[in-house]
C-alpha cells in the first residue's frame, strides 16, 4: 500500500485518540493531515488540503444526518476522495443505506474487529463497499432470507399455477385497486367479468379446503401468506 494522506472527522476524543493509535500503529503509510469534530473545522481542512481519505463519524454532535450530508457533499466536489465510515451507530441500518447512496465506500462499525489495515488498503486499492464483519453477518443475513423468500414465491406460482397476470391483479387488489382500475391498467387485456372470473379461479387454487366466505381481502391475505405476493415490493405497474 503506498502512503496516503488522511482526514478523521470525530467529535469524542476518546475515540479518536484510539483511532490515531490504530492508524499510527498498523497503518504506517497513513499520515493524518488533520482531525475534525464537526462540519465547519472538517470544510476548513478541506479547503486547505485535500486528502486522500476522509475516515468518518456519522454521530457528530448527536446529529447523525450530518455525516451522511458530509459524504454527499465530499463525493460531488472531491469524487477522488475515498470515504470510509467508521462510526458506532451499529443498530441504525436505515443510516448505513444513506450513507451508502451518499457514496461511502465502506462502513466500519466500532464493534468486533474495528478498523483493520485490510480494510484501508481494500479502500484505496479501489474497493468499493468494505465492510467489517459485524455488518457483513447482517448482510449476509438479509441475503439468505432474500433469497429463500425467492425460491418459496417461485415454487408457490409453480403449485398454484399463478401467471403473469394472476400476480398483477393480486398484487393490484392488494394495493387497494378495484376491478374497475385493474382493468386500466397497460397490457391488462381483461374486462370486469374477466377478473371476477379469474378471481374466483384464484379463490378455488388457494384455498382447496373450502372456498365458502372467502372475499378479494382473504384472497390477497393467502396469496402474501403463500408467498406469491411479496409484501416488501408491492408497486403499482404503470397506468
Amino acid at each position: 500500500m503506498e502512503s496516503f494522506k488522511v482526514i478523521i472527522v470525530e467529535d469524542v476524543p476518546l475515540e479518536l485518540k484510539g483511532t490515531q493509535g490504530i492508524i499510527r500503529n498498523d497503518i504506517p503509510e497513513a499520515e493524518i493531515i488533520g482531525t475534525a469534530d464537526n462540519e465547519q473545522s472538517y470544510w476548513r481542512l478541506l479547503k486547505q488540503q485535500v486528502p486522500d481519505l476522509v475516515l468518518l463519524d456519522l454521530g457528530l454532535g448527536g446529529s447523525t444526518t450530518v455525516g451522511v450530508e458530509l459524504c454527499r457533499h465530499t463525493k460531488e466536489s472531491h469524487p477522488e476522495v475515498k470515504v470510509l465510515i467508521f462510526t458506532g451507530e451499529i443498530l441504525n441500518e436505515k443510516l448505513w443505506v444513506d450513507v451508502l447512496d451518499a457514496g461511502a465506500d465502506g462502513i466500519i462499525l466500532k464493534t468486533g474487529e474495528l478498523l483493520t489495515r485490510r480494510d484501508v488498503s481494500a479502500v484505496m486499492d479501489g474497493k468499493q463497499l468494505v465492510f467489517n464483519e459485524p455488518i457483513l453477518e447482517k448482510i449476509v443475513e438479509r441475503f439468505k432470507a432474500a433469497v429463500s423468500g425467492q425460491l418459496v414465491k417461485q415454487e408457490a406460482v409453480v403449485n398454484y399455477e399463478i401467471d403473469e397476470y394472476d400476480e398483477r391483479f393480486l398484487r393490484h387488489l392488494a394495493l387497494g385497486y378495484t376491478k374497475e382500475q385493474i382493468t386500466n391498467l397497460r397490457g391488462m387485456p381483461f374486462g370486469v367479468k374477466s377478473l371476477e372470473k379469474r378471481q374466483n379461479e384464484l379463490i378455488q387454487k388457494l384455498f382447496p379446503e373450502g372456498t365458502t366466505g372467502v372475499n378479494a381481502t382473504r384472497l390477497v391475505v393467502k396469496a402474501l401468506e403463500l408467498r406469491i405476493l411479496d409484501i416488501d415490493n408491492l408497486e403499482p405497474d404503470d397506468e
